[in-house]
């Protein structure tokens, strides 16, 4: 990822396509007939302009939604549907929080100390490194990544698909794949298969692959097998998958792997079109469905009747229900009706967003107050049948039921296009018609038995089957790859049994259709399988593209390898330009397919760029190493964009992609933008003139909590841990930066008010430590303050039993009653916070640190504390309000005092030969530093058990301390293909709207959404329609050569659209104002734009946005104007 900054959610939602939308929603002919199941189509079209961060964020919710991060949500699950079978929804509903790792099946530890490993679901982590290089991927795969390791997968064809499930599987760290295939390597391979080198051609695909595989991941065993599929050599494996084999052989050996337990997936391509299959056998258990953290909340009241009714609140960033019917949920920590404690989870009925129906409370004791309600996710058991009985009785997952009659027809193409190869011994030939038909006829004596047949997708799929496109590989690939991951893991449902992906609409754009059987044929060339497709003369203009991609990350590593498979700027005239500021590191080695081990700490845009030269020595790839905005505008130019035929964002921060959408839209640049979260993620095309601008985000509320929440009323895991981060600074960083500036700047006393700060760099000269000691005793005594002290003062100002106002008490609903902790240097978790804190300490003062837990527990037992005293008169406050404080009249004679020690101390430290400058080393938050995050974790669970809290992991803590997005391969590598389908269409000069798709998926629920984007709005202003990709364009050089006056562009924009402007801006810098007085106005007007350039402090600016008002203008049309771009001599 490029380090324009750290990733976090994209929380713009865009506006749907509400023809799409509304078609969605009505219930077709297939709905009524297999029982009306709710499409996911409409939820999903609703939200297919929401972005994702890395490289970012699926729909907005559609009943009935899961809440995703911040507020969001992603549709209902996919609707399954099979001709023999009533429609339903498989599985859970689709999951949509923000992926976390579970403990399953082992205990969990939580705090350690620095260097040991941590636990993850039982299985112990072999060190750091093995966490930094999967870290990402454990937030995603939960404690079920503890069995990659030992597993074994078989990959069997290795062309384009099976290559791209091998990388990710390999990648992700599966612990045995053996490669299979029984051909040789040969040119037209190269159009899919990135693995192989020119110097492999004539070998065979699976030990060539092999070889480059065995270089991603040193822990994985790749092996690779050119013999038969025995049932001996099958049986030693979890998963199989096959993607590359004739239907009988499909057939054998998943006759085979169902008998014997075998997880068996079938991904194959042809062409514009894909298809998935999976057999997990009769009696699947997925261990943890859902993706995301279990929703709480805290309870308010409980009702005792039948049923009973739980009142509960919301949170921070929650929009709507938290909770849904058949959810089941446990109780903790509640007062008075306490028979609810700890009983088994119980299912809920949802009556609203804050009410739940449970059961027979009547019995119970009252409710008093307190308690957490949580929801339980339970294991969930699959049941699939053979692959031969799921040939003829199809169940095809689809986003919605008006999708289900293509996937059908699809299904009898591939099955007659199995036919026509046995018949024929090969594929039909590129834009044959004879045999498009022949493959025509046979899918009608199939496809007679599963409902109407749609002859023009056969036809279409027919005519382009022997193509091989890498962006279709690229995205069947990587959605195989997670299934298998599923199968290994047990973590989410997986597809239930088939899915079909087509992008057939790049046939309908203009001329496409004209392409002859000759246009097509090979020429013996590597882009042969493209060609095949799209023509010759298209494969000459993907050579000629001028392409930026901005960030070399996960996404960014993807779109580059599709690129050098297509062959983009591959000719003479071409340019590929890959700029980032970042630098490789451990953790991007799961995803991030272009890097390797020898490559840490190298500058990825230039290690990206070899990668593409090894890949394809004709594409002509420049690496630049440069942030695009605002700082770098000199460099990139207005006519920078505008000379490139289109631009591929990989960033991952809102801020980063807006800038880029802006400058695209105002050079009218085509974009394509690509985003991922965990399985999550989207694509979207903006295509000037024909599409809506992506637009403005809003920013996520990372961290937004109310500080009186934080200080002293946390009811959830993230609220402690913000507190715990807002320690760590308050701690280590501030509190040293104070002190330096102090000794520094012999103004500072001067410059401070009186109290607070002086006080802070009083304090934090006091305690500097002398030794090792000294630092264990300081870390002790914070440990008092916050963990006891803090709370008993509470307690006393606000004692459990204290009422609001009489009968309502003061510790209830999102007020939870804490107790104060006893220190115990036994507990793990009190020592963990001692050894970091102290540690962090002694790094701020230069002491050298000790972790001999032994010694440590020793000094501790020596530590004797005062015993606790409250203070009497504080106040605490209760809400956000801001409250008048009484004004506290300033001890002068204190504060003289404590300026002339400050003064003498200051003094002494600089006349002592010993004293190093700056005095105190500031630590700044790493979320990649191990002692930082222990100390996060271990103030943060403390925190929670003060409160009740449940406590979170290590690496769970980190994620959310560190606010790092997970992520995954197969996700970045599905996304990288569908945006590369939509640069087909660019580079062709595409002007049809109908043509393009903006694409959502869910990989965890094996959803795909591909739907039309929204054309470009318009809008009235000076008595004529706009587009918004309009803009008035003026070259402002005068006859004399230099810049124009202000006056000449009034007077242009006067005579060119008779309009009278009142007032003229740069940014916030007035050009002229028709309402300032006559002198004021003379000097506007005569004032050269390049001298308002340097008033404005931009004297090298050459392109300029200006704004503009004019007489009659009504003041709701400020955003409603053409933009006016002026280029400077």
């Amino acid at each position: 990822m490029p380090s324009q900054s750290s990733s976090s959610w994209h929380s713009a939602a865009r506006t749907s396509c509400a023809a799409h939308s509304a078609a969605s929603s009505r219930p077709s002919a297939a709905s009524a007939r297999h029982g009306g199941c709710q499409p996911a189509t409409a939820a999903m079209a609703a939200g297919y302009r929401a972005r994702l961060p890395r490289g970012r964020s699926l729909c907005p919710p559609s009943p009935p939604p899961r809440r995703g991060p911040r507020g969001r949500g992603l549709p209902v699950p996919p609707v399954l549907w099979g001709v023999a079978s009533e429609a339903r929804f498989g599985g859970v509903a689709c999951p949509v929080r923000a992926a976390i790792l579970r403990c399953r099946g082992g205990s969990l530890r939580v705090g350690s100390a620095p260097g040991r490993a941590r636990s993850v679901g039982g299985a112990v982590m072999a060190g750091s490194e093995e966490e930094a290089r999967y870290s990402r991927q454990l937030y995603v795969l939960g404690g079920g990544a503890r069995r990659l390791p030992g597993s074994a997968v078989l990959v069997s064809g290795l062309r384009g698909t099976g290559a791209q499930v091998a990388t990710a599987l390999v990648l992700a760290g599966t612990g045995r794949v053996v490669l299979h295939d029984c051909g040789a390597a040969c040119i037209a391979d190269r159009t899919q298969q990135f693995l192989l080198e020119e110097s492999d051609l004539g070998q065979n695909r699976a030990k060539a692959s092999q070889r480059a595989l065995a270089e991603l991941n040193p822990r994985v065993v790749v092996e690779a097998h050119t013999g038969e599929l025995s049932e001996a050599f099958l049986a030693s494996f979890q998963v199989v998958v096959l993607t590359e084999s004739p239907l009988e052989e499909q057939l054998r050996i998943g006759d085979f792997c169902h008998a014997r337990g075998i997880c068996f997936i079938v991904a194959d391509t042809k062409g514009l079109a894909g298809q998935l299959f999976c057999d997990f056998g009769e009696h699947f258990v997925v261990d943890d469905p859902a993706e995301g953290d279990p929703v709480s909340a805290a309870v308010e009241h409980i009702s005792q009747g039948n049923p009973g009714v739980v009142t509960h609140m919301g949170t921070e960033n929650s929009h709507g229900q938290l909770f849904h019917d058949g959810d089941l949920v446990t109780f903790s920590g509640v007062q008075g009706m306490t028979e609810l404690n700890g009983q088994e989870p119980v299912p809920v009925h949802v009556l609203d967003a804050f009410r739940l129906e449970i059961g027979d409370t009547s019995s119970f004791s009252p409710y008093r107050c307190g308690g957490l309600v949580s929801q339980v996710q339970q294991p969930q058991q699959c049941s699939h049948k053979p692959l031969c009985q799921a040939v003829e009785e199809p169940k095809i997952q689809v986003a919605s039921p008006e999708d289900l009659p293509r996937s059908l027809s699809l299904h009898a193409a591939f099955q007659a296009l199995h036919a026509f190869r046995r018949e024929r011994g090969r594929l039909p030939r590129p834009r044959a018609p004879a045999d498009a038909e022949r493959v025509l006829e046979l899918a009608r004596s199939l496809g007679a038995q599963q409902g109407p047949l749609d002859e023009d997708i056969v036809r279409a799929f027919a005519t382009v089957s022997a193509g091989d496109l890498c962006p279709v590989a690229a995205v069947v690939g990587a959605l195989a790859a997670q299934e298998v991951l599923k199968a290994v893991t047990g973590k989410f449902v997986p597809l239930d049994q088939w899915l079909y992906f087509d992008a057939l609409e790049c046939l309908a754009l203009a001329g496409a259709a004209q392409l002859t059987e000759a246009d097509c044929a090979p020429r013996g060339s590597r882009y042969d399988g493209q060609i095949a497709v799209f023509g010759a003369n298209f494969q000459e203009n993907l050579g000629h593209q001028k392409y930026l991609v901005v960030g070399a990350g996960a996404i960014g590593c993807e779109l580059l390898k599709n690129f050098a498979m297509m062959g983009l700027a591959a000719g003479p005239d071409g340019e590929l330009i890959v700029t980032d500021m970042d630098t490789v590191a451990l953790s991007n080695l799961h995803r991030q397919f272009l890097y390797r081990s020898a490559d840490i700490s190298e500058p990825k845009s230039v290690v990206a760029a070899a990668a593409v030269q090894r890949m394809n020595p004709d594409v002509r790839v420049t690496p630049h190493q440069n942030q695009v905005g605002p700082a770098t505008e000199m460099l990139y130019k207005d006519n920078f964009f505008r000379h490139l035929d289109g631009v591929a964002s990989a960033l991952d921060t809102i801020e980063a992609r807006t800038y880029l959408e802006r400058r695209c839209l105002r050079c009218r640049t085509p974009l394509l933008d690509s985003g991922t979260e965990g399985t999550r993620g989207n694509v979207l095309a903006m295509v000037p003139s024909l599409t809506e601008p992506l637009g403005p985000a809003s920013a996520p509320r990372d961290g937004a909590f109310p500080m009186c929440t934080l200080w002293h009323f946390p009811r959830t895991i993230q609220h402690t841990l913000q507190w715990a981060r807002d320690e760590f600074e308050g701690l280590f960083q501030l509190p040293a930066e104070q002190v330096n500036q102090f000794m520094e700047d012999p103004a500072f006393l001067e410059q401070q008010l009186p109290g607070k700060v002086l006080e802070q760099v009083w304090e934090s000269l006091r305690e500097r430590p002398q030794d090792w000691r000294d630092c264990v005793r300081w870390a002790r005594r914070r440990w008092q303050r916050c963990y006891h002290d803090a709370i008993a003062q509470l307690l006393h100002i606000y004692p459990p039993e204290h009422e609001t106002s009489p009968g309502v008490p003061f510790w209830a609903g999102d007020r939870s009653c804490p107790h104060p902790l006893t220190f115990n240097p036994d507990n793990d978790t009190h020592l963990d916070y001692v050894l970091a804190a102290a540690h962090l300490f002694a790094q701020v003062h230069r002491v050298p640190p000790c972790s001999d837990r032994v010694a440590i527990r020793a000094i501790l037992r020596d530590v004797v504390l005062p015993p606790f005293a409250p203070q009497e008169g504080l106040q605490i406050p209760l809400t956000e309000e801001p409250t008048e404080e009484a004004q506290v009249p300033t001890d002068h004679r204190q504060l003289t005092k404590l300026t002339q020690d400050l003064v003498q101390w200051r003094q002494e430290l600089l006349g002592d030969e010993d004293t190093q400058a700056p005095l105190m080393e500031p630590v700044h938050f790493e979320k990649d530093s191990e002692v930082h995050i222990d100390f996060i974790t271990a103030a943060s669970n403390l925190r929670a058990e003060n409160y009740g809290i449940s406590p979170a992991n290590w690496l769970t803590s980190k994620r959310i301390a560190g606010r790092i997005v997970p992520a995954i391969i197969t996700t970045t590598a599905a996304v990288a293909g569908l945006a590369c389908l939509e640069l087909y269409k660019l580079v062709w000069g595409c002007q049809e709207l109908s043509c393009y798709r903006n694409s959502n998926i869910s990989l965890s629920a094996c959803l795909l959404l591909r739907v039309q984007p929204l054309p470009a709005s318009t809008y009235q202003y000076g008595g004529r329609e706009w587009s918004c990709w309009d803009r008035l364009e003026l070259r402002a050089v005068s006859a004399d050569g230099q810049a124009m006056t202000v006056q000449e562009v009034l007077d242009w924009l006067q005579r060119t659209h008779g309009w009278t402007v009142t007032m003229l801006l740069c940014g916030d810098t007035m050009l002229y104002d028709s309402k300032a007085d006559a002198e004021t106005r003379a000097r506007q007007q005569a004032q050269r734009l390049s001298e308002s350039l340097e008033d404005a402090r931009m004297p090298q600016q050459q392109d300029l946005e200006l704004l503009y008002m004019c007489e009659g203008e009504d003041a709701e049309a400020e955003d409603s104007r053409p933009p006016l771009l002026c280029s400077l001599p």
